[in-house]
């Protein structure tokens, strides 16, 4: 299983997420850091403006990482989600 995870290393939601996939479950991850790449931000950014389900994330103000977008291209925020997928 291939996933892909956006975020930034400064936020710890999403430090706490790649941790735990890559070291205590060994699950692979394309960690698209926006810190390394503008074109990581912007592909992040064309996902959150065109989805509806950010429209509460946007709504509330927040930027709505770390996100998980699987092979078939749903996403979840959810990193128990990715766990349960990968396991199957």
């Amino acid at each position: 299983m291939n996933v892909i995870m956006y975020g930034i290393l400064i936020c710890p939601d999403c430090e706490e997420a790649l941790a735990l996939l890559q070291k205590e479950e060994k699950i692979q991850v394309d960690f698209r850091d926006f810190n390394l790449l503008t074109t990581n931000i912007k592909e992040f950014l064309k996902l959150r403006d065109t989805n509806s389900m950010f429209d509460e994330i946007r709504e509330a103000g927040n930027i709505g990482i770390p996100l998980f977008v699987f092979e078939d291209g749903s996403m979840t925020f959810n990193v128990k989600e990715v766990i349960d997928i990968a396991n199957q």
